[in-house]
């Protein structure tokens, strides 16, 4: 029998998953201590990043860009993850390995070529802007508004209103915005009447406010209060009015990369919880021989391996254009799930010492604890699965 599933990587996945491991174990738990403690951007990492060609992985070749698939973009972020680096790592290179998807898709030659060969090299940074605080997860309900105006300045848009957990937005020269263009009480269709934009984060027109916050500090995330930012009517993603749809190519990929970077933070803490449990002797014996310490270890083993399987179907359905909305979904939600609980019994096997900022266990746990919640809950998962594979009636 031929032509059935293989998700055995190629010889060039495993170079990439090689290549990148070597890399970020440059970077060690000192390095990414201090970013977190001190707020610091890791531009260090990135640049490194960024010089070894990583950035193009999946931008088409005709960027500059290596043109790869969404399996070899999981593979490097959950590499990266893995590293040590873990959120604070991953983050400053997320949007630049998948996020673009809109733009490459939908957005116009001229946008491309003047934004793409940029991510791919590094020098332009951007970030994503899409959360309201008063709309959350119901992105139909955004209310930032981009209306069009024609006068002596050219034709563009006037945008107005406030954005909430931007990621990177202080080190972003772009945002990838979405705005209305149509009030909501004239679409036949919530999601119609949104509008899409790759443009400037003109400082003069965004006030940028950093919010605090339990962990992941390396990358801030912040509120930002739009006033009256132009946007020439060259920065639009594709046509006015379908920006959501356009988001939509990238929230299956954006599941799978998300649910990479669950499944390396999983493993590092797990391979530290296992090292320290052969070390830490107490009553005469390594506590690692005690079952108390060894079975929920043995537990998240076998749950991070299986939350690896169904991601890797994911990642090998969207790659050959096949319908993957499911498993994407359940790779984010078990993979996060499974990342946290193996960062939460390497605390456990760890004890006091892990609670503490010796070790790289405390900041483990609070970087997995977000993937149960960005950037969707697990919640609005089982809402998906639910709904659209069960058949069940929607909840909300």
């Amino acid at each position: 029998m031929t032509g059935g599933m293989n998700f055995e990587l190629t010889d060039d996945q495993e170079l990439i998953r090689k290549s990148v491991a070597e890399l970020a174990a440059k970077f060690d738990d000192q390095y990414w201590m201090h970013k977190d403690q001190t707020h610091e951007f890791p531009k260090e990492f990135y640049d490194a990043i960024a010089g070894g060609g990583w950035l193009g992985m999946t931008i088409p070749e005709e960027y500059g860009g290596h043109g790869l698939g969404i399996t070899e973009g999981t593979l490097l972020l959950e590499e990266v993850a893995r590293s040590g680096g873990a959120m604070n790592a991953a983050s400053t290179i997320h949007l630049s390995i998948f996020g673009m998807q809109p733009v490459i898709v939908h957005g116009s030659q001229e946008l491309k070529a003047r934004t793409l060969p940029r991510i791919v090299n590094g020098d332009l940074h951007v970030c994503f802007g899409v959360t309201e605080p008063g709309a959350g997860l119901d992105t139909s309900r955004i209310t930032t508004f981009a209306t069009r105006s024609r006068d002596g300045a050219g034709d563009h848009y006037v945008v107005n209103g406030r954005k909430v957990w931007i990621s990177k937005a202080l080190e972003s020269e772009k945002i990838l915005l979405l705005t209305r263009t149509t009030p909501h009480d004239q679409v036949t269709k919530k999601t119609d009447g949104m509008t899409l934009f790759l443009t400037d984060l003109d400082r003069a027109h965004v006030d940028i406010r950093p919010i605090p916050k339990m962990g992941r500090n390396a990358v801030s995330s912040n509120e930002l209060f739009i006033d009256d930012l132009r946007v020439p009517v060259q920065d639009r993603v594709g046509e006015e009015g379908k920006g959501f749809t356009y988001l939509l190519d990238g929230l299956n990929p954006e599941r799978m990369l998300i649910a990479a970077e669950a499944l390396g933070i999983g493993r590092v803490a797990l391979d530290r919880a296992v090292k320290y449990a052969n070390e830490r002797v107490v009553f005469n014996r390594p506590i690692g021989m005690n079952q108390g310490i060894q079975f929920p270890l043995a537990d998240s083993l076998a749950r991070l391996d299986a939350a690896e399987l169904v991601l890797r179907k994911a990642t090998w359905l969207y790659d050959r254009g096949l319908p993957c909305g499911r498993e994407a979904n359940m790779a984010k939600y078990l993979c996060a799930d499974a990342g946290f609980d193996a960062a939460d019994r390497a605390m456990q096997t760890h004890g006091g010492m892990g609670y503490s900022e010796e070790y790289a266990i405390s900041r483990f746990f609070r970087e997995a604890r977000l993937m149960k919640i960005a950037p969707i809950s697990q919640e609005m998962i089982l809402n998906f699965l639910g709904s659209h594979v069960l058949g069940l009636p929607r909840s909300y």
